[in-house]
């Protein structure tokens, strides 16, 4: 077995080890996404007369027990392989005899990764989006079944405004909805065919690129050869860059989460089997997991750091720092999904309790609704602005749940209109899950393979 760009020499020990890195080990997520391409690929060349009928068969069934063996774990890809794509043609060669050197005809590792790539991430974004709609439809329920249960509103961490468990939840799940229409629309630009750029400038063979991309579930082609190139890492990047969005949004939730469930706030209360212990202090049952939230935030967006600054100054066409971008993307989308995890089961184990938040309506909570009735009277704002931040003494204890259902139009805490978000996150769900079904059948007409090989 050799490298696919053996001649007459060897490589350099360490040279190999640098240039190396860990792809191989990366590659393992990749190569049901490569059998498919190549799957794909094979089924044009036949169609161009560079494969006989026999010969794609015999691959065809060669891929389809490569497969099977990484289905099972054994598959391995070694250091001297340097990645998936060396592997499974060398195990094709093993398999399919003549036909196993034939597979690369007009292709290179450069469109082959990228295509590989490009498989595997579109369906983790969708993936994702379906996650991230489970935890949205979590903030919903909340928001819905506390509606109108009091919670004091913060601006600069001090009393502001009377709020409520409602309004807080549904401004969390309105913050993602916004997030997952940013994926979605990323999908898009993801969902293109880049196989047969090979290096980035074409090959003097008739490729039949639409063919492979209606092969793949593809809804058009990348049609530029050189952007094909250098959109490696651009596209993960775009997508890291939205998944970054909801990292910020998730942390924020995660930081008040801790903050509301303290014993001198207790809002919220997190269950125990949510939170691990001290090893010295026995009485501690500390919020980890929201906390390693917070965290794995800043992990995620220093992956789509790590991919900006490897792109910023390459030149167009391919460039080996490419390789560098695979670890960044592939580790982002997995603490994403963990993340998204999370917290759907943080907020649908989460405790509210009502008697806490309603003593957190102290009096100057209502200064403002102060200062408005005294308008309703006659008087200018900023008149009944300084009446009453000059008497605050006399402000009275009003009744928090009519302060809340006082706020009538919507979007406010009397009115918090979920049907729209419903209706949206509704729409961002069942397309992500008709674009699922529709790779899935062209993945398995094209492979012959149940989906759960491939994907």
């Amino acid at each position: 077995m050799s490298k696919l760009w053996q001649k007459n020499y060897e490589l350099n020990e360490l040279i190999e080890e640098f240039t190396v890195g860990i792809d191989y080990i990366l590659d393992q997520k990749l190569i049901p996404s490569d059998c498919a391409a190549s799957m794909a690929h094979a089924a044009m060349l036949t169609t161009i007369g560079i494969l006989t009928e026999e010969e794609r068969d015999s691959l065809a069934e060669g891929l389809r027990q490569i497969l099977k063996e990484h289905k099972a774990g054994q598959f391995p890809i070694l250091r001297s392989d340097e990645d998936g794509h060396t592997a499974i043609e060398n195990r094709l060669v093993e398999l399919s005899g003549e036909a196993g050197k034939k597979i690369h005809t007009g292709r290179s590792r450069n469109d082959q990764v990228v295509c590989a790539v490009r498989i595997f991430a579109r369906s983790k974004v969708l993936q994702l989006i379906r996650q991230g709609g489970t935890l949205t439809e979590s903030l919903l329920t909340l928001a819905e079944k506390h509606k109108n249960t009091p919670m004091p509103g913060r601006t600069h961490m001090q009393i502001a405004m009377p709020s409520s468990v409602g309004l807080w939840a549904a401004g969390f799940a309105e913050e993602m909805i916004d997030s997952l229409q940013l994926l979605s629309s990323a999908w898009n630009i993801l969902d293109q065919n880049p196989l047969g750029a090979a290096a980035g400038y074409g090959v003097p063979l008739k490729l039949d690129r639409a063919m492979t991309a209606r092969l793949m579930g593809f809804s058009r082609v990348q049609n530029n050869v050189i952007y094909v190139n250098n959109s490696r890492g651009k596209m993960e990047l775009m997508v890291l860059d939205l998944l970054d969005h909801m990292a910020l949004t998730m942390s924020k939730m995660a930081q008040d989460l801790i903050l509301f469930s303290l014993p001198e706030f207790g809002y919220f209360s997190l269950p125990a089997e949510l939170c691990s212990g001290s090893s010295i202090m026995p009485q501690k049952k500390n919020p980890d997991g929201l906390e390693l939230m917070r965290a794995k935030a800043g992990t995620i967006s220093a992956c789509g750091t790590q991919i900006r600054n490897i792109l910023r100054s390459l030149p167009s066409g391919y460039n080996r720092d490419f390789q560098e971008t695979k670890e960044p993307f592939l580790k982002g989308c997995d603490i994403s999904m963990q993340c998204l995890q999370l917290m759907t089961l943080t907020f649908d184990k989460l405790e509210v309790n009502p008697e806490k938040l309603k003593a957190g309506f102290t009096k100057d909570i209502y200064a403002t609704d102060a200062a408005l009735d005294l308008v309703a009277g006659g008087m200018s704002f900023r008149d009944a602005y300084r009446e009453v931040g000059l008497h605050l003494d006399r402000l009275g204890q009003l009744d928090p749940d009519e302060s809340i259902s006082s706020r009538t139009y919507p979007g406010t805490t009397g009115n918090l209109a979920l049907e729209d978000s419903e209706s949206r996150l509704k729409g961002l769900v069942e397309t992500a899950m008709v674009r699922e079904e529709h790779i899935a059948q062209a993945l398995e007409s094209l492979m012959g393979s149940p989906v759960e090989l491939i994907l």
